[in-house]
Protein backbone atom coordinates (compact mmCIF):
# COMPACT_ATOMS: atom_id res chain seq x y z
CA UNK A 1 0.00 0.00 0.00
CA UNK A 2 1.19 3.51 -0.84
CA UNK A 3 1.21 6.69 1.17
CA UNK A 4 -2.29 7.63 -0.04
CA UNK A 5 -3.77 4.87 2.14
CA UNK A 6 -2.08 6.42 5.18
CA UNK A 7 -3.28 9.87 4.21
CA UNK A 8 -6.87 8.67 3.62
CA UNK A 9 -6.87 7.08 7.09
CA UNK A 10 -5.60 10.32 8.65
CA UNK A 11 -8.31 12.35 6.88
CA UNK A 12 -11.04 9.96 8.01
CA UNK A 13 -9.89 10.14 11.65
CA UNK A 14 -8.89 13.81 11.82
CA UNK A 15 -11.95 14.60 13.96
CA UNK A 16 -10.38 12.49 16.71
CA UNK A 17 -6.66 12.60 15.89
CA UNK A 18 -5.77 16.04 14.48
CA UNK A 19 -3.50 16.06 11.46
CA UNK A 20 -0.05 17.60 11.82
CA UNK A 21 0.88 20.38 12.22
CA UNK A 22 -1.52 20.83 15.13
CA UNK A 23 -0.15 24.29 15.98
CA UNK A 24 -0.77 25.86 12.58
CA UNK A 25 -2.24 29.38 12.78
CA UNK A 26 -3.68 30.94 9.64
CA UNK A 27 -2.08 34.29 8.77
CA UNK A 28 -5.02 35.88 7.03
CA UNK A 29 -3.22 39.18 6.52
CA UNK A 30 -0.57 37.40 4.41
CA UNK A 31 -2.94 35.12 2.53
CA UNK A 32 -2.68 34.50 -1.24
CA UNK A 33 -4.96 35.84 -3.94
CA UNK A 34 -8.01 33.92 -5.11
CA UNK A 35 -6.52 33.50 -8.54
CA UNK A 36 -3.19 33.88 -10.28
CA UNK A 37 -1.69 37.22 -11.31
CA UNK A 38 0.47 37.61 -14.40
CA UNK A 39 1.31 41.35 -14.49
CA UNK A 40 3.10 41.30 -17.86
CA UNK A 41 0.91 38.91 -19.85
CA UNK A 42 -1.20 40.29 -22.68
CA UNK A 43 -4.96 40.07 -22.01
CA UNK A 44 -7.87 39.58 -24.39
CA UNK A 45 -11.45 40.21 -23.30
CA UNK A 46 -13.76 37.25 -23.82
CA UNK A 47 -17.14 37.68 -25.56
CA UNK A 48 -20.10 38.67 -23.42
CA UNK A 49 -22.31 35.87 -22.18
CA UNK A 50 -25.66 37.44 -21.36
CA UNK A 51 -26.97 37.21 -24.93
CA UNK A 52 -26.46 33.45 -25.04
CA UNK A 53 -29.80 31.74 -24.46
CA UNK A 54 -30.07 29.78 -21.22
CA UNK A 55 -31.06 26.10 -21.32
CA UNK A 56 -32.82 23.96 -18.69
CA UNK A 57 -30.56 22.43 -16.10
CA UNK A 58 -32.50 19.14 -15.88
CA UNK A 59 -30.88 17.28 -18.82
CA UNK A 60 -27.49 17.65 -17.18
CA UNK A 61 -28.69 16.60 -13.73
CA UNK A 62 -30.96 13.66 -14.36
CA UNK A 63 -29.20 10.27 -14.11
CA UNK A 64 -27.53 9.16 -17.30
CA UNK A 65 -28.07 12.37 -19.24
CA UNK A 66 -24.50 13.61 -18.96
CA UNK A 67 -23.20 10.21 -19.99
CA UNK A 68 -25.61 9.65 -22.85
CA UNK A 69 -24.79 12.84 -24.75
CA UNK A 70 -22.19 12.54 -27.49
CA UNK A 71 -20.14 15.60 -28.33
CA UNK A 72 -19.19 14.21 -31.72
CA UNK A 73 -22.83 14.24 -32.76
CA UNK A 74 -23.32 17.96 -32.01
CA UNK A 75 -21.78 21.15 -33.30
CA UNK A 76 -19.20 21.46 -30.54
CA UNK A 77 -17.72 24.45 -28.76
CA UNK A 78 -17.06 27.88 -30.19
CA UNK A 79 -15.52 30.91 -28.50
CA UNK A 80 -18.89 32.36 -27.31
CA UNK A 81 -19.87 29.00 -25.84
CA UNK A 82 -16.52 28.51 -24.13
CA UNK A 83 -16.65 32.05 -22.77
CA UNK A 84 -20.10 31.43 -21.31
CA UNK A 85 -19.06 28.15 -19.69
CA UNK A 86 -16.01 29.75 -18.08
CA UNK A 87 -18.03 32.69 -16.81
CA UNK A 88 -20.89 30.57 -15.48
CA UNK A 89 -18.56 28.13 -13.73
CA UNK A 90 -15.53 29.97 -12.33
CA UNK A 91 -16.02 33.63 -13.26
CA UNK A 92 -17.13 36.21 -10.71
CA UNK A 93 -20.89 36.65 -11.03
CA UNK A 94 -21.92 38.68 -7.98
CA UNK A 95 -21.10 39.77 -4.47
CA UNK A 96 -22.16 37.78 -1.43
CA UNK A 97 -23.22 40.09 1.37
CA UNK A 98 -26.13 38.89 3.48
CA UNK A 99 -26.82 38.18 7.11
CA UNK A 100 -25.78 34.59 7.83
CA UNK A 101 -23.95 32.53 10.42
CA UNK A 102 -20.50 32.09 8.88
CA UNK A 103 -17.47 33.36 10.77
CA UNK A 104 -16.36 35.83 8.06
CA UNK A 105 -19.58 37.86 8.23
CA UNK A 106 -18.06 40.82 10.08
CA UNK A 107 -15.52 41.50 7.34
CA UNK A 108 -17.76 41.13 4.29
CA UNK A 109 -19.02 44.75 4.16
CA UNK A 110 -15.44 45.89 3.58
CA UNK A 111 -14.44 45.80 -0.07
CA UNK A 112 -11.03 44.28 0.67
CA UNK A 113 -12.77 41.32 2.36
CA UNK A 114 -15.62 41.02 -0.13
CA UNK A 115 -16.79 37.52 -1.03
CA UNK A 116 -17.43 37.28 -4.77
CA UNK A 117 -19.76 34.49 -5.83
CA UNK A 118 -19.09 31.86 -8.49
CA UNK A 119 -21.27 29.18 -9.98
CA UNK A 120 -18.95 26.43 -8.78
CA UNK A 121 -18.59 25.61 -5.10
CA UNK A 122 -15.12 25.87 -3.57
CA UNK A 123 -13.69 24.36 -0.38
CA UNK A 124 -13.49 27.24 2.07
CA UNK A 125 -14.27 29.60 -0.83
CA UNK A 126 -10.56 29.54 -1.79
CA UNK A 127 -10.75 28.33 -5.43
CA UNK A 128 -7.21 27.03 -6.03
CA UNK A 129 -7.88 25.58 -9.50
CA UNK A 130 -6.27 27.51 -12.36
CA UNK A 131 -7.76 27.16 -15.86
CA UNK A 132 -5.55 27.21 -18.94
CA UNK A 133 -6.63 26.84 -22.55
CA UNK A 134 -4.27 25.22 -25.04
CA UNK A 135 -5.63 26.14 -28.45
CA UNK A 136 -4.45 24.72 -31.78
CA UNK A 137 -5.07 25.64 -35.42
CA UNK A 138 -8.78 24.78 -35.39
CA UNK A 139 -9.48 27.43 -32.75
CA UNK A 140 -10.51 31.07 -33.24
CA UNK A 141 -7.30 32.62 -31.88
CA UNK A 142 -3.67 32.48 -32.81
CA UNK A 143 -2.59 29.08 -31.44
CA UNK A 144 -1.11 29.30 -27.99
CA UNK A 145 -1.56 28.75 -24.27
CA UNK A 146 -3.85 31.08 -22.35
CA UNK A 147 -4.77 31.57 -18.69
CA UNK A 148 -8.37 32.39 -17.74
CA UNK A 149 -8.34 35.55 -15.64
CA UNK A 150 -11.43 35.20 -13.46
CA UNK A 151 -11.48 38.81 -12.27
CA UNK A 152 -11.58 40.36 -15.73
CA UNK A 153 -13.26 37.46 -17.57
CA UNK A 154 -10.37 37.57 -20.00
CA UNK A 155 -7.66 35.39 -21.45
CA UNK A 156 -4.02 36.14 -20.83
CA UNK A 157 -1.67 34.80 -23.47
CA UNK A 158 1.16 33.02 -21.72
CA UNK A 159 2.73 31.43 -24.77
CA UNK A 160 2.30 31.88 -28.54
CA UNK A 161 2.45 28.89 -30.85
CA UNK A 162 0.71 25.54 -31.15
CA UNK A 163 1.64 23.33 -28.18
CA UNK A 164 -1.32 20.97 -28.44
CA UNK A 165 0.90 18.26 -29.89
CA UNK A 166 2.84 18.36 -26.62
CA UNK A 167 -0.39 18.12 -24.62
CA UNK A 168 -1.58 15.22 -26.77
CA UNK A 169 1.73 13.45 -26.37
CA UNK A 170 1.56 13.88 -22.58
CA UNK A 171 -1.85 12.21 -22.53
CA UNK A 172 -0.37 9.09 -24.09
CA UNK A 173 -1.42 6.89 -27.03
CA UNK A 174 -3.93 4.98 -24.89
CA UNK A 175 -5.92 8.10 -23.94
CA UNK A 176 -9.61 8.16 -24.98
CA UNK A 177 -10.13 8.85 -28.66
CA UNK A 178 -11.87 12.17 -27.95
CA UNK A 179 -8.69 13.36 -26.20
CA UNK A 180 -6.49 12.48 -29.18
CA UNK A 181 -8.86 13.71 -31.89
CA UNK A 182 -8.83 17.40 -31.00
CA UNK A 183 -6.45 20.32 -30.71
CA UNK A 184 -8.34 22.18 -27.97
CA UNK A 185 -7.73 21.43 -24.29
CA UNK A 186 -8.59 22.95 -20.94
CA UNK A 187 -5.71 22.26 -18.54
CA UNK A 188 -6.58 22.40 -14.84
CA UNK A 189 -3.78 23.17 -12.42
CA UNK A 190 -3.91 23.41 -8.64
CA UNK A 191 -1.88 26.04 -6.81
CA UNK A 192 -1.38 24.35 -3.44
CA UNK A 193 -0.58 27.45 -1.38
CA UNK A 194 -3.88 29.03 -2.37
CA UNK A 195 -5.52 26.38 -0.19
CA UNK A 196 -2.81 25.09 2.14
CA UNK A 197 -2.28 28.48 3.81
CA UNK A 198 -5.60 27.74 5.56
CA UNK A 199 -6.01 23.94 5.53
CA UNK A 200 -2.31 22.90 5.76
CA UNK A 201 -1.99 19.08 5.57
CA UNK A 202 -5.71 18.63 4.92
CA UNK A 203 -5.43 20.79 1.83
CA UNK A 204 -4.66 17.99 -0.64
CA UNK A 205 -8.00 16.43 0.21
CA UNK A 206 -9.77 19.78 -0.21
CA UNK A 207 -8.23 20.63 -3.58
CA UNK A 208 -9.30 17.23 -4.93
CA UNK A 209 -12.91 18.12 -4.08
CA UNK A 210 -12.40 21.48 -5.81
CA UNK A 211 -11.29 19.69 -8.96
CA UNK A 212 -14.46 17.59 -8.87
CA UNK A 213 -16.81 20.53 -8.36
CA UNK A 214 -15.41 22.42 -11.35
CA UNK A 215 -15.38 19.44 -13.72
CA UNK A 216 -18.92 18.53 -12.71
CA UNK A 217 -20.12 22.08 -13.38
CA UNK A 218 -18.73 21.78 -16.88
CA UNK A 219 -20.26 18.34 -17.39
CA UNK A 220 -23.70 19.58 -16.32
CA UNK A 221 -23.36 22.77 -18.36
CA UNK A 222 -22.24 20.91 -21.47
CA UNK A 223 -24.76 18.07 -21.14
CA UNK A 224 -27.64 20.55 -21.02
CA UNK A 225 -26.43 21.73 -24.46
CA UNK A 226 -25.97 18.26 -25.92
CA UNK A 227 -22.20 18.18 -25.41
CA UNK A 228 -20.04 15.72 -23.51
CA UNK A 229 -16.99 16.59 -21.41
CA UNK A 230 -14.78 14.11 -19.59
CA UNK A 231 -11.49 14.76 -17.77
CA UNK A 232 -8.23 12.93 -18.37
CA UNK A 233 -6.55 12.29 -15.00
CA UNK A 234 -3.63 10.04 -16.04
CA UNK A 235 -0.90 11.75 -18.10
CA UNK A 236 2.74 12.78 -18.08
CA UNK A 237 2.31 15.36 -15.34
CA UNK A 238 5.92 16.68 -15.21
CA UNK A 239 5.75 17.39 -18.94
CA UNK A 240 2.62 19.54 -18.56
CA UNK A 241 3.96 21.21 -15.42
CA UNK A 242 7.03 22.17 -17.44
CA UNK A 243 4.80 23.51 -20.22
CA UNK A 244 2.97 25.76 -17.75
CA UNK A 245 6.26 26.84 -16.21
CA UNK A 246 5.29 25.73 -12.70
CA UNK A 247 7.21 23.81 -10.06
CA UNK A 248 5.29 20.61 -9.37
CA UNK A 249 5.81 20.90 -5.63
CA UNK A 250 4.02 24.29 -5.60
CA UNK A 251 1.51 23.93 -8.44
CA UNK A 252 0.61 20.89 -10.50
CA UNK A 253 -1.67 19.90 -13.36
CA UNK A 254 -4.53 17.77 -12.02
CA UNK A 255 -6.63 17.19 -15.13
CA UNK A 256 -6.90 17.83 -18.86
CA UNK A 257 -10.36 18.30 -20.40
CA UNK A 258 -10.48 17.86 -24.21
CA UNK A 259 -12.93 20.05 -26.13
CA UNK A 260 -14.75 19.06 -29.29
CA UNK A 261 -14.50 22.25 -31.34
CA UNK A 262 -17.01 23.57 -33.83
CA UNK A 263 -14.90 24.53 -36.81
CA UNK A 264 -12.32 23.40 -39.27
CA UNK A 265 -10.65 20.10 -38.45
CA UNK A 266 -7.09 20.30 -37.14
CA UNK A 267 -4.44 20.64 -39.83
CA UNK A 268 -2.86 17.33 -38.87
CA UNK A 269 -4.30 13.90 -38.21
CA UNK A 270 -4.63 14.29 -34.45
CA UNK A 271 -6.71 11.13 -34.07
CA UNK A 272 -3.92 8.73 -35.00
CA UNK A 273 -2.84 6.77 -31.97
CA UNK A 274 0.39 5.73 -33.70
CA UNK A 275 1.39 9.27 -34.58
CA UNK A 276 5.07 10.04 -33.89
CA UNK A 277 5.90 11.53 -30.54
CA UNK A 278 6.96 15.16 -30.35
CA UNK A 279 10.59 16.03 -30.74
CA UNK A 280 12.11 15.73 -27.24
CA UNK A 281 14.46 18.60 -28.06
CA UNK A 282 11.47 20.93 -28.46
CA UNK A 283 10.57 21.93 -24.90
CA UNK A 284 8.33 25.02 -24.97
CA UNK A 285 7.53 26.53 -21.59
CA UNK A 286 5.66 29.52 -20.21
CA UNK A 287 8.09 32.20 -19.10
CA UNK A 288 5.54 34.44 -17.42
CA UNK A 289 5.45 33.92 -13.67
CA UNK A 290 2.57 34.28 -11.24
CA UNK A 291 3.24 37.19 -8.86
CA UNK A 292 2.54 35.76 -5.39
CA UNK A 293 0.91 38.09 -2.87
CA UNK A 294 2.03 36.21 0.27
CA UNK A 295 5.41 37.16 1.69
CA UNK A 296 5.81 33.88 3.60
CA UNK A 297 4.97 30.50 2.09
CA UNK A 298 4.91 27.39 4.28
CA UNK A 299 5.52 23.78 3.35
CA UNK A 300 3.55 20.86 4.79
CA UNK A 301 4.96 17.37 4.95
CA UNK A 302 1.72 15.47 4.26
CA UNK A 303 0.85 17.73 1.33
CA UNK A 304 4.25 17.22 -0.28
CA UNK A 305 4.07 13.47 0.37
CA UNK A 306 0.64 13.24 -1.29
CA UNK A 307 1.86 15.21 -4.27
CA UNK A 308 4.77 12.81 -4.65
CA UNK A 309 2.56 9.74 -4.16
CA UNK A 310 0.03 10.77 -6.81
CA UNK A 311 2.81 11.79 -9.20
CA UNK A 312 4.29 8.31 -9.15
CA UNK A 313 3.03 6.42 -12.18
CA UNK A 314 1.02 9.41 -13.37
CA UNK A 315 1.38 8.41 -17.01
CA UNK A 316 0.57 4.73 -16.38
CA UNK A 317 -3.14 4.67 -17.08
CA UNK A 318 -4.96 1.81 -15.29
CA UNK A 319 -6.21 -1.04 -17.42
CA UNK A 320 -9.76 -0.77 -18.80
CA UNK A 321 -12.27 -2.04 -16.28
CA UNK A 322 -9.94 -1.67 -13.28
CA UNK A 323 -12.25 0.83 -11.61
CA UNK A 324 -15.13 -1.66 -11.44
CA UNK A 325 -13.55 -3.30 -8.39
CA UNK A 326 -14.15 -0.06 -6.43
CA UNK A 327 -17.76 0.51 -7.49
CA UNK A 328 -20.31 1.51 -4.86
CA UNK A 329 -21.88 -1.50 -3.17
CA UNK A 330 -25.55 -2.30 -3.78
CA UNK A 331 -28.03 -1.31 -1.10
CA UNK A 332 -28.98 -4.12 1.27
CA UNK A 333 -32.47 -3.72 2.65
CA UNK A 334 -31.75 -6.22 5.42
CA UNK A 335 -33.52 -9.40 6.33
CA UNK A 336 -36.89 -7.68 6.62
CA UNK A 337 -36.56 -6.15 3.17
CA UNK A 338 -38.06 -2.85 4.36
CA UNK A 339 -38.36 -0.16 1.70
CA UNK A 340 -39.61 3.41 1.91
CA UNK A 341 -40.93 4.80 -1.33
CA UNK A 342 -40.14 8.22 -2.80
CA UNK A 343 -41.94 10.20 -5.50
CA UNK A 344 -40.35 10.18 -8.95
CA UNK A 345 -37.65 12.88 -9.36
CA UNK A 346 -38.61 15.93 -11.38
CA UNK A 347 -37.03 19.32 -12.00
CA UNK A 348 -38.53 22.65 -13.07
CA UNK A 349 -37.33 24.35 -16.26
CA UNK A 350 -34.76 26.42 -14.39
CA UNK A 351 -31.91 27.51 -16.65
CA UNK A 352 -28.36 26.35 -16.05
CA UNK A 353 -27.09 29.91 -15.76
CA UNK A 354 -29.88 30.87 -13.37
CA UNK A 355 -29.19 27.87 -11.16
CA UNK A 356 -25.47 28.64 -11.12
CA UNK A 357 -25.99 32.31 -10.31
CA UNK A 358 -28.43 31.47 -7.50
CA UNK A 359 -26.21 28.76 -5.98
CA UNK A 360 -24.97 29.63 -2.50
CA UNK A 361 -24.30 28.12 0.91
CA UNK A 362 -27.12 28.66 3.39
CA UNK A 363 -24.92 29.20 6.48
CA UNK A 364 -27.40 29.01 9.34
CA UNK A 365 -30.46 30.15 7.40
CA UNK A 366 -32.36 26.84 7.43
CA UNK A 367 -35.93 26.92 8.73
CA UNK A 368 -37.49 23.67 9.91
CA UNK A 369 -41.03 25.14 9.93
CA UNK A 370 -41.30 24.35 6.21
CA UNK A 371 -40.79 20.69 5.39
CA UNK A 372 -38.94 19.63 2.27
CA UNK A 373 -41.22 17.94 -0.24
CA UNK A 374 -40.62 14.24 -0.83
CA UNK A 375 -40.39 14.87 -4.58
CA UNK A 376 -37.72 17.51 -4.05
CA UNK A 377 -35.63 15.19 -1.91
CA UNK A 378 -36.06 12.46 -4.52
CA UNK A 379 -34.84 14.80 -7.28
CA UNK A 380 -31.75 15.88 -5.34
CA UNK A 381 -30.87 12.28 -4.45
CA UNK A 382 -31.27 11.18 -8.07
CA UNK A 383 -29.07 14.03 -9.33
CA UNK A 384 -26.34 13.17 -6.84
CA UNK A 385 -26.53 9.43 -7.53
CA UNK A 386 -26.27 10.04 -11.26
CA UNK A 387 -22.98 11.91 -10.89
CA UNK A 388 -19.90 10.54 -12.63
CA UNK A 389 -16.60 12.21 -13.46
CA UNK A 390 -16.35 9.71 -16.36
CA UNK A 391 -12.61 10.19 -16.71
CA UNK A 392 -10.13 8.10 -18.62
CA UNK A 393 -10.52 5.16 -16.21
CA UNK A 394 -14.26 4.98 -16.99
CA UNK A 395 -14.91 6.83 -20.27
CA UNK A 396 -18.48 5.59 -20.58
CA UNK A 397 -19.39 6.65 -17.04
CA UNK A 398 -20.80 3.25 -16.15
CA UNK A 399 -19.15 2.85 -12.74
CA UNK A 400 -20.96 4.47 -9.82
CA UNK A 401 -18.35 5.34 -7.19
CA UNK A 402 -20.48 7.28 -4.71
CA UNK A 403 -23.21 5.83 -2.52
CA UNK A 404 -25.72 8.09 -0.79
CA UNK A 405 -27.19 8.13 2.70
CA UNK A 406 -29.69 10.63 4.03
CA UNK A 407 -30.57 11.78 7.53
CA UNK A 408 -34.21 12.83 7.43
CA UNK A 409 -35.23 15.61 9.82
CA UNK A 410 -38.20 17.41 8.27
CA UNK A 411 -39.39 15.87 5.01
CA UNK A 412 -43.02 15.45 3.98
CA UNK A 413 -44.18 11.85 4.15
CA UNK A 414 -40.99 10.46 5.73
CA UNK A 415 -40.28 9.42 9.29
CA UNK A 416 -37.21 10.86 10.94
CA UNK A 417 -34.18 8.60 10.72
CA UNK A 418 -31.13 7.67 8.69
CA UNK A 419 -31.59 5.87 5.37
CA UNK A 420 -29.57 4.40 2.51
CA UNK A 421 -30.67 5.54 -0.95
CA UNK A 422 -31.14 2.91 -3.64
CA UNK A 423 -30.67 4.72 -6.99
CA UNK A 424 -31.78 1.75 -9.05
CA UNK A 425 -35.19 1.57 -7.35
CA UNK A 426 -35.46 5.22 -6.32
CA UNK A 427 -36.37 4.39 -2.71
CA UNK A 428 -34.87 4.35 0.79
CA UNK A 429 -33.79 1.61 3.15
CA UNK A 430 -33.88 2.44 6.91
CA UNK A 431 -30.52 2.35 8.70
CA UNK A 432 -31.10 4.13 12.03
CA UNK A 433 -34.65 5.08 13.20
CA UNK A 434 -35.70 8.15 15.15
CA UNK A 435 -34.64 11.80 15.38
CA UNK A 436 -31.09 12.47 14.20
CA UNK A 437 -30.75 16.20 14.88
CA UNK A 438 -28.70 15.92 18.08
CA UNK A 439 -26.30 13.42 16.51
CA UNK A 440 -25.80 15.64 13.47
CA UNK A 441 -25.02 18.75 15.49
CA UNK A 442 -22.81 17.03 18.06
CA UNK A 443 -20.59 15.65 15.32
CA UNK A 444 -20.26 18.87 13.31
CA UNK A 445 -17.22 20.97 14.20
CA UNK A 446 -18.36 24.50 13.34
CA UNK A 447 -21.10 26.85 14.48
CA UNK A 448 -22.28 28.14 11.10
CA UNK A 449 -25.08 25.55 10.69
CA UNK A 450 -27.82 24.16 12.87
CA UNK A 451 -28.17 20.85 11.09
CA UNK A 452 -31.33 19.91 12.98
CA UNK A 453 -33.07 22.77 11.18
CA UNK A 454 -32.23 21.30 7.77
CA UNK A 455 -34.93 19.20 6.15
CA UNK A 456 -32.39 16.48 5.38
CA UNK A 457 -28.64 15.93 5.46
CA UNK A 458 -27.17 13.83 2.64
CA UNK A 459 -23.89 11.94 3.07
CA UNK A 460 -21.98 10.61 0.03
CA UNK A 461 -19.55 7.77 0.66
CA UNK A 462 -16.78 6.43 -1.56
CA UNK A 463 -14.83 3.20 -1.10
CA UNK A 464 -11.63 5.24 -1.02
CA UNK A 465 -9.28 2.40 -0.11
CA UNK A 466 -10.82 0.20 -2.81
CA UNK A 467 -10.17 2.95 -5.38
CA UNK A 468 -6.55 3.17 -4.23
CA UNK A 469 -6.17 -0.60 -4.39
CA UNK A 470 -7.57 -0.63 -7.92
CA UNK A 471 -5.87 2.44 -9.37
CA UNK A 472 -2.88 3.21 -7.15
CA UNK A 473 -2.21 6.37 -5.15
CA UNK A 474 -3.21 8.65 -8.03
CA UNK A 475 -6.72 7.27 -7.66
CA UNK A 476 -7.10 9.51 -4.60
CA UNK A 477 -7.73 12.45 -6.93
CA UNK A 478 -10.56 10.53 -8.60
CA UNK A 479 -12.10 9.21 -5.37
CA UNK A 480 -12.27 12.58 -3.61
CA UNK A 481 -12.92 14.45 -6.85
CA UNK A 482 -16.03 12.29 -7.26
CA UNK A 483 -17.27 13.46 -3.86
CA UNK A 484 -16.69 17.04 -4.99
CA UNK A 485 -18.65 16.36 -8.17
CA UNK A 486 -21.54 15.01 -6.08
CA UNK A 487 -21.45 18.18 -3.98
CA UNK A 488 -21.78 20.34 -7.11
CA UNK A 489 -24.71 18.25 -8.38
CA UNK A 490 -26.28 18.69 -4.95
CA UNK A 491 -25.88 22.47 -5.01
CA UNK A 492 -27.28 22.86 -8.52
CA UNK A 493 -30.22 20.53 -7.91
CA UNK A 494 -31.10 22.47 -4.76
CA UNK A 495 -30.72 25.78 -6.58
CA UNK A 496 -32.93 24.64 -9.47
CA UNK A 497 -35.60 23.59 -6.95
CA UNK A 498 -35.38 26.83 -4.95
CA UNK A 499 -34.02 25.10 -1.83
CA UNK A 500 -31.24 26.13 0.51
CA UNK A 501 -28.08 24.03 0.58
CA UNK A 502 -24.77 23.76 2.36
CA UNK A 503 -21.84 21.35 2.04
CA UNK A 504 -19.28 20.84 4.82
CA UNK A 505 -16.06 18.93 5.37
CA UNK A 506 -15.72 19.64 9.10
CA UNK A 507 -17.39 16.69 10.80
CA UNK A 508 -16.47 13.50 12.65
CA UNK A 509 -16.28 11.04 9.77
CA UNK A 510 -15.83 8.06 12.10
CA UNK A 511 -19.02 8.82 14.05
CA UNK A 512 -20.98 9.02 10.80
CA UNK A 513 -19.51 5.72 9.64
CA UNK A 514 -20.55 4.13 12.93
CA UNK A 515 -24.06 5.59 12.83
CA UNK A 516 -24.54 4.33 9.27
CA UNK A 517 -23.20 0.86 10.06
CA UNK A 518 -20.08 1.28 7.93
CA UNK A 519 -17.39 0.85 10.60
CA UNK A 520 -16.46 -2.65 9.43
CA UNK A 521 -16.40 -1.82 5.71
CA UNK A 522 -14.42 0.40 3.38
CA UNK A 523 -16.99 3.12 2.69
CA UNK A 524 -15.74 6.53 3.78
CA UNK A 525 -18.21 9.37 4.49
CA UNK A 526 -16.53 12.30 2.73
CA UNK A 527 -19.06 15.16 2.96
CA UNK A 528 -22.22 16.22 4.71
CA UNK A 529 -24.73 18.10 2.56
CA UNK A 530 -27.59 19.92 4.25
CA UNK A 531 -30.82 20.62 2.35
CA UNK A 532 -33.87 22.61 3.35
CA UNK A 533 -35.95 25.74 3.09
CA UNK A 534 -34.39 29.00 4.24
CA UNK A 535 -35.97 31.60 6.46
CA UNK A 536 -38.24 33.94 4.50
CA UNK A 537 -37.27 37.54 3.80
CA UNK A 538 -33.45 37.27 3.91
CA UNK A 539 -31.50 40.52 4.40
CA UNK A 540 -29.33 40.33 1.28
CA UNK A 541 -27.23 42.99 -0.43
CA UNK A 542 -28.48 43.57 -4.00
CA UNK A 543 -25.13 43.89 -5.73
CA UNK A 544 -26.73 44.03 -9.18
CA UNK A 545 -28.49 47.35 -8.48
CA UNK A 546 -25.87 48.92 -6.21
Amino acid sequence: MGYAHEYAHAVLHRGRVPMEPTDHVVNWADGPRKGKYYPDAEAFALPGTEDLADVPVAPGLLPGAARAQDACGSSGFGLPLLSAMLKDSYGLTGRRLGIQANTDLAGLPFYTHANWSRGTAGGGGLYPVSIHWASGPSGPLTPGLHYYDIHRHALQRLLAGDVTDRVRDALGPDAPAEALGTDQYLILGVKYWQNSFKYNSFSFHVVCTDLGTLVQTWRIWAAARGLRLAPVLWFDEPRLNELLGVAGEEEAVFAVVPLHWDGTAPHRDTARRDAPRTDPRHRPTVRHRDAERSRTLLDFTALRAMHTATLDGAADRPAPGALAAAAALPVDAGAAGVRVGLPAPAFPDTGVRRALRDRRSSFGRFDARRRVGGGHLSAVLAACAGTRLAGDTDPSGEVRLARLYVFVNHVEGLEQGAYAYDPDRGDLCPVAPGPQGSFLQENYFLANYNLEQAGAVLVPTVRTTAVLDALGDRGYRLAVGTAGAVAQSFYLAASALGLGAGVALGFDNVSFAERLGLADGDEAPLLIMALGHERPGPADFRHEIA
